[in-house]
């Protein structure tokens, strides 16, 4: 395998172009709307597995983007998926991002309660005033906490992005979220993360119109 001399603002382009090659050796069709974000995230992770295991709700890159498109916020369960968000982008159709996780009210409380901080943080996201959308790459327990919620109170996110990643209850809590009528891009199975989300939203970001 011999080295390639790419120009620093042409390696992302090569990368996209080998994806694409590789995804047509494989037989791999990916949907019209579907492709930038399957795209993004295998590129993101060099796991072509995503092609297969990405799964959208009807006309989701459609009302995710109209959702950004008319400023919504988006809330994260991590603050690597919250740096990793393209924040400039975003603020250009009025949209913020925020990770409640790091709060001390928030540890404080989890721990009174006996909760996970991702728990704890759905409840506060789930305060604000404004459509959200919810990009989750790391607690499962932040994906039940909104079916909980959703099954609580006369609430439901706007939209969910549920890629957590691991072992214990993940692909349970993202089975939670295709039973329920929200707009989703969930990631079925054990992979996912806090870059995989991040890769979505800025999936969704770059293809605006």
């Amino acid at each position: 395998m011999e080295l390639e001399y790419i120009l620093p603002g042409d390696i992302e382009k090569r990368s996209f172009e080998i994806i694409d090659a590789e995804l047509k050796e494989r037989g791999i069709i990916l949907p019209g709307d579907q492709r930038d974000v399957t795209m993004r995230v295998i590129h993101t992770s060099a796991d072509f597995d995503y092609a297969g295991t990405m799964t959208y709700s009807k006309d989701a890159v459609k009302i995710a983007r109209t959702l950004i498109r008319e400023g919504a916020d988006i809330v994260t369960d991590t603050n690597m998926a919250l740096a990793g968000i393209n924040k400039k982008k975003l603020a250009m159709y009025g949209g913020r991002v925020h990770c409640f996780m790091a709060e001390e009210e928030i540890a404080r409380e989890a721990k009174e309660r006996q909760l996970t901080r991702a728990a704890v943080s759905m409840e506060r996201a789930s305060e604000i005033e404004k459509p959200v959308i919810f990009a989750i790459g790391n607690a499962p327990t932040a994906l039940v906490s909104l079916y909980e919620l959703m099954q609580k109170k006369p609430w439901k996110p706007a939209f969910v992005i549920g890629v957590p990643v691991g072992f214990v209850n993940v692909e349970a809590a993202k089975e939670l979220i295709l039973k329920t009528e929200v707009p989703y891009i969930v990631n079925r199975g054990r992979k996912g993360g806090s870059n995989v989300a991040a890769a979505i939203v800025n999936a969704l970001l770059y293809g605006m119109i």
